[in-house]
This record gives C-alpha cells, sequence and structure tokens, in this order.
C-alpha cells in the first residue's frame, strides 16, 4: 500500500486508518496495521482507539483484532441510499438477471477501484468474491474497466495510479500498458470482459452505464463460472446488457434532472 502521509489533521489521520482496515478485507491486527502505517505507533494506537470509542470500528479482545465497526456501517448504509445509483437501476438488474439465468452486478468507481452496489444472483448461483458493498480492483474486474474506459484522461491517469497490479491469477493484467490497451479496445467495442483476470473459473461480460455527456456513472456486469459458459457464449447477452445500461442510465438522468 501507499505510505502517503494525509495532510487533513487529525480527522484526515483517522480516516485514513480506516481506510487502511477496511482495504485488509477482513479483521487485523495492530501489528499489521503499523507495518504499513506512516503514523508512529503511539499515535497509531490513539487514533485506533478513538476510532473504537466512537464506534467506527470494533475491536475484539479475545482476538487482538479490528474490524469496521456498525457506526460505520450505518453512516454508509445512508451514504448508499442517498448517492447511489442502485436503488433506481434495481428492478432493471433484477429483470436482466431473470433474462439470461445469470448472476448481474452493479458497481460504481471509488478512488480507481470499484464498489459493488447491488448483486442480483443467478437461478443457480456460484460463489465468487463480489458481494454489494465490497470494494473490488478496477484493472482486473470486467465492471472496472468498463468504468475506467470511459474516464477523461486526466481522471484515467489518477486512476490508474491506484491499481495495484497485483496477479491474481495467470490472466490478470498486471502492468499499466497491458491494461491501456484493453481500455483502448473496450471504449471501441462498448463492452468489458473479465477473462479470469480477478478470480479462477469466473468469468463476465460488462457494459458501462453512461451519462449523456458520456460519463460512467456506473457499470453493469453479467457473471459466470467457466464450468457453465465460455466467453464466446456469454458474449450473446451483449445486445440485452447494453440495452439494460441505457435504461439505467436514462432512470438515473430523470431522477436527477427532472424535467
Amino acid at each position: 500500500m501507499n505510505k502517503q502521509a494525509n495532510g487533513d489533521g487529525t480527522v484526515g489521520k483517522a480516516l485514513d486508518v480506516l481506510d487502511k482496515v477496511a482495504a485488509v478485507g477482513r479483521p487485523v491486527r495492530f501489528s499489521e496495521l503499523l507495518s504499513d502505517s506512516v503514523h508512529p505507533k503511539a499515535t497509531l494506537y490513539r487514533l485506533l482507539q478513538t476510532l473504537v470509542s466512537q464506534g467506527m470500528l470494533a475491536y475484539d479482545e479475545s482476538q487482538q483484532t479490528y474490524s469496521l465497526g456498525i457506526r460505520l456501517v450505518r453512516l454508509a448504509h445512508a451514504a448508499w441510499r442517498q448517492s447511489s445509483i442502485a436503488p433506481i437501476a434495481r428492478p432493471f438488474v433484477r429483470k436482466l438477471s431473470e433474462a439470461v439465468g445469470e448472476t448481474v452486478h452493479l458497481a460504481q468507481l471509488d478512488g480507481g477501484q470499484v464498489l459493488y452496489v447491488d448483486k442480483r444472483n443467478a437461478i443457480n448461483p456460484i460463489d465468487m468474491y463480489s458481494q454489494a458493498g465490497k470494494i473490488g480492483p478496477g484493472y482486473c474486474t470486467g465492471v472496472g474497466k468498463a468504468l475506467l474506459a470511459f474516464l477523461e484522461p486526466d481522471e484515467l491517469a489518477e486512476a490508474i495510479k491506484k491499481q495495484s497490479f497485483h496477479a491474481y491469477t495467470p490472466s490478470t493484467l498486471s502492468s499499466e500498458a497491458a491494461l491501456r490497451a484493453d481500455l483502448e479496445d473496450i471504449k471501441t467495442k462498448g463492452v468489458a470482459f473479465d477473462r479470469e483476470e480477478h478470480e479462477p473459473g469466473i468469468i463476465c461480460i460488462a457494459a458501462p452505464v453512461l451519462s449523456s455527456k458520456g460519463r460512467p456513472i456506473g457499470a453493469l456486469s453479467v457473471t459466470t463460472s467457466t464450468t457453465r459458459k465460455g466467453l464466446e457464449e456469454l458474449s450473446e447477452v451483449r445486445p440485452v446488457l447494453l440495452k439494460t445500461a441505457s435504461e439505467i442510465a436514462a432512470a438515473v438522468e430523470d431522477w436527477q434532472f427532472p424535467a
């Protein structure tokens, strides 16, 4: 992770610690946080204690680990209701999943990564990482690449700086050059593919949800397992995927800018 100090005082430091705990994706020990912290040991401990006392983090004494607290969850849920396109898109997500018989994800960009804001499981669901509320990598997920491909050049440059390029699988695009080449292809074709780049055996086709000005406000994907379909067969859902993305975009535009 990037050991960059936060210049926004105590609040900024506390938010930095929250980000670190959230990024781990599991309960984390003090020693782990300290090894990647820009803060001295005493400062980090004080920040953690404050966050625990405020309910933003929870501390498990038996395991000596920190995890996200219930107050943070409540705040996140309130923010999700107010700023996410998920409530507007939900009927379209449900209809698409029923039409294609596969899992459908809806995601938005969050600091170069993707935040899954809705998920509709297939009739016979498959086990995978993504869940509503989880953060996923931008460079090796279908929804992530669909969002990145339609950013303005300066925004894309900033987003790429935030990618880890960790090779999750042998198919992961693990360099900026490989990612940029794929993004150019995605922008031309209008859809992105996850070719087992994040999880072995999991593939998807994704499309951006674009505003009337062409800005990505979300991304929609149809996801399945290689034991059920190949990429060529999955590509057959492209027309209905693009149609649904356009319908969501129109619904969001009407909600944000009523006539």
